[in-house]
């Protein structure tokens, strides 16, 4: 059986989602790839592959040979231990091997190695242990500014572009609206008028601040399709080398040439940059809710090595080394405490405001906030495994995953171009046959016009932006959706299936009631529960013991112990068989009743957790523990049904304990006495009824159910298990995160739908509206810039939407 890789590119060069289907399709028919999924608005692609069959290399090469660049990150080392040129040969040697190293080049003279990786997911952490394992040193040397954000960069260089093509273009622009008739009042220099004056001032905008657009045409047009640089080269160049020719013809007359449109491909190209600019902050704005999350690690540790204090870059941290945390500071990494007390702020995570007092023995997160004492803690998870960057993984993978809904725009946008050309040259024949015979410069007029409004841009920005904006507004709110997909699919939900222990109730379980129903003192009939108990990790057993434990009772060993998924356990302690759990164990090891029923039903009516305990076959006693309900649960069911919502309670819990839960918190239907292997067969059945379905539950023992749900959610504190086995992640454990969930899937499509109506709007109106005459290039290419623009920032009003 194959294994499957999965790696991250950043792509630059892209002008529009044409160029991101191309891409797409590209990195598609390399032999080994098993899914490309290329997204415009974040400029990067990630690939599913066989690392048997291809690699990133070959991936990156394609990207490159499609006429793209691939972002390359540089990292420099320090390097011990090396005493001659094989030494340094044979570290350059073992670090070219690793996978995502572009280049790795190794000094001896300077004892440094400087490793270049694309967009994989290689560590420092990774690239050290294989110079060790080479049997040499490696340490990060102090971050060097070799490489700033590329999306700034990028930024800066167009900023530049802009400046200079509107120096050149201004005065080009003010010769043509001085022969308006409305504005024949303007002061216009007689030299502005002069045609090679003009096409001195063109000539650069046209060639060099365009080569891009040509450049990029060119690409597209070598590897077989079109994309948004096509039309911008063929609608200026049109305008470019037709007043060339005209300004040619008028050598040796002394007439003004009136009718020149070099104004026309230096303000288009001015711009179409003055938009793309726009559109470049503005997406740099929509991937806040990523940065923001990065800024919450902490940068470095305290770490106690060969028994001194020493503080380390965090990449270098290792599992299981000691690190002191003081007071305000942020733990660096997972761990636990193995000396001191303090509280930690866990906000970040959980969303309680209330800080955790933590001791020794206790799990702590990485990235969350030490607020009153010293710790020592031990490493147990770091870089990509640590809570925080499970979390950064769910929003990145989130933000770059496709909903359906854009695939609809991608099909459109392949063939959108070629359409565009041919609608551009039939307005131009009857224009010129037709409608102005002969009047070659009224043609081409609008033909310009249709190529320049007819750009996809907007029609590739309306839904990823949407999407980026709307995981990571949810993602501050404690909501991961595991991709685009789920951000659509939420809205649908018709119905809410909630798991009861731990996710409608606290899920800490306490021991309430013992009752003896058998001539055997108290205090043995606990030690024997107990002891039988202790062998179980089931929430009430663990309830059960720390309840027993609590009244000094000494526990004894087991024997022969085994569990019955759902129903109890069983086992012997010293002379006792026991048995402990629910109606149907007794009545399979034919234990009677008698007069338990009773008690049980008064037990169970109170909304506790009654079990039955028989020791030899015979029936000694009652053991009842209450899980108590959240604080919140009760409000966030009657949010779901004040949404429209069906709310099904569904536990393995007997049918009296489930019944008072679900009246205390207002569900109205109950599904009890389910087993866990029973719950998606549940699901199943609410699915064959017609039901869009939403299962919640913790994760870990609700994942088959969790997995046959049209969604699924996990509420937790992000574990690996929960995020593994849902498609939202409710990191707060606060149940109106399920209505937040919903809103905010509702909103992010609204959002979705509103950028593709302007975005198809734009075109479909604006197109017609060229063909006829009625939109002068310049307007075109304004309407165009307006119409990216326009839709970036309306994505962008998810960031501040509130639940």
């Amino acid at each position: 059986m194959s294994s499957e890789k999965e790696t991250t590119m950043q792509i630059t060069g892209m002008t529009c989602s044409a160029c991101a289907v191309r891409i797409e399709k590209g990195l598609s028919k390399i032999d080994g790839v098993q899914n490309a999924n290329v997204n415009f608005a974040l400029e990067n692609t990630t690939v599913k592959f066989d690392p048997s069959v291809t690699n990133v290399e070959e991936l990156q090469k394609k990207v490159e040979a499609l006429g793209y660049g691939v972002v390359k990150e540089r990292k420099d080392f320090n390097i011990t231990g090396m005493t001659c040129a094989a030494c340094s040969a044979r570290i350059e040697k073992g670090l070219n091997k690793l996978e995502g190293v572009t280049n790795a080049t190794v000094n001896l003279a300077l004892e440094t190695a400087s490793v270049e990786f694309n967009g994989s997911e290689l560590t420092v952490q990774d690239v050290i242990a294989r110079v060790e394992k080479l049997g040499y040193g490696a340490a990060l040397k102090e971050e060097q500014e070799n490489h700033g954000d590329h999306r700034q960069e990028e930024i800066e260089k167009q900023t530049g572009k802009f400046l200079f093509s509107m120096i050149l273009s201004l005065p080009l622009l003010w010769a043509m609206v001085s022969h308006f008739s409305f504005t024949s009042w303007l002061y216009l220099p007689e030299m502005l008028m002069n045609p090679w004056v003009q096409l001195l001032l063109a000539t650069p905008v046209q060639f060099v601040v365009g080569k891009q657009f040509y450049v990029g045409a060119y690409k597209a047009l070598r590897n077989g399709s079109a994309n948004m640089d096509v039309l911008v080269a063929l609608g200026t160049s049109a305008a470019y080398f037709y007043s060339l020719y005209l300004s040619i013809v008028s050598i040796g007359s002394n007439e003004h040439m009136v009718e020149l449109y070099y104004e026309t491909s230096a303000v288009l190209i001015t711009l179409i940059l003055l938009g793309k600019l726009f559109e470049a902050k503005a997406k740099g704005r929509s991937s806040e809710a990523i940065k923001k999350l990065m800024d919450l690690q902490a940068k470095t540790a305290t770490v106690v090595r060969d028994g001194k204090e020493i503080e380390l870059p965090l990449e270098q941290v290792i599992v299981g080394d000691v690190i002191h945390v003081r007071p305000g500071e942020r733990v660096p990494v997972d761990g636990e405490i193995v000396e001191g007390r303090s509280a930690f702020d866990e906000s970040m995570i959980t969303g309680e405001s209330v800080p955790v007092d933590k001791t020794a023995g206790d799990t702590v997160i990485g990235s969350t906030i030490n607020k009153n004492g010293f710790i020592k803690m031990n490493a147990t998870k770091i870089g990509k495994d640590t809570a925080l960057a499970q979390i950064i993984k769910i929003v990145e993978q989130a933000q770059g995953s496709k909903a359906p809904i854009q695939r609809l725009a991608d099909k459109i946008s392949g063939i959108f171009v070629p359409i565009v050309v041919g609608i551009a040259v039939l307005t131009f024949i009857i224009w010129f046959v037709w409608v102005s015979p002969g009047d070659f410069a009224e043609a081409l007029e609008k033909l310009i016009a249709v190529l320049v409004i007819a750009c996809p841009c907007a029609l590739g920005l309306a839904t990823p932006t949407s999407i980026m904006a709307g995981s990571g507004r949810a993602a501050e709110y404690g909501i991961l959706f595991k991709g685009g997909e789920h951000l659509e699919s939420t809205q649908g939900v018709t119905t809410v299936v909630l798991d009861k222990t731990g996710t409608i109730t606290k899920g800490e379980p306490e021991l309430t009631d013992t009752i003896i129903l058998a001539d055997i003192e108290e205090e043995e009939f606990l030690r024997v529960v107990g002891s039988a108990e202790k062998q179980s990790e089931h929430p009430l057993a663990v309830a059960i013991v720390e309840g027993i434990a609590a009244k000094g009772i000494t526990l004894s060993d087991v024997s022969d112990f085994e569990a019955y998924p759902g129903y109890g356990i069983k086992g012997r302690v010293k002379d006792y068989n026991l048995l402990v759990g629910t109606r149907k164990l007794m009545k399979q090891h034919q234990v009677e009743l008698q007069d338990a029923e009773r008690k049980m039903i008064v037990l169970e009516s109170e909304g506790k957790t009654a079990m039955l305990v028989a020791i030899n076959n015979k029936l000694a006693g009652i053991i009842a523990v209450a899980d108590t309900v959240k604080e919140t649960s009760k409000q966030a069911v009657r949010r779901l049904q004040e949404m429209g919502l069906e709310v099904i309670m569904m536990t393995g819990d007997n049918e009296r304990t489930a019944g008072a839960i679900a009246k205390e918190v207002g569900v109205d239907r109950v599904v009890a006495e389910v087993l866990p292997e029973g719950k998606a067969d549940e699901i199943k059945k609410l699915q064959a009824e017609g039901k869009k379905v939403a299962m919640v539950g913790d994760g870990i023992n609700d994942a088959p159910a969790l997995a046959v749900a049209d969604v699924g959610m996990a509420i937790g504190t992000g574990t690996d298990v929960a995020m593994e086995a849902a498609d939202i992640t409710l990191i707060r454990g606060d149940l109106n995160s399920i209505a937040d969930a919903i809103e905010m899937s509702k909103k992010t499509m609204a959002n979705i739908k509103q950028n593709l109506f302007w975005a198809f709007g734009y075109n479909t109106l604006g197109i017609p509206i060229a063909a006829i005459g009625l939109l002068a290039p310049w307007l075109a290419g304004a309407a165009m810039a307006f119409s990216s623009v326009s839709v970036v920032l309306n994505a962008l009003r998810l960031q501040k939407v509130k639940l």
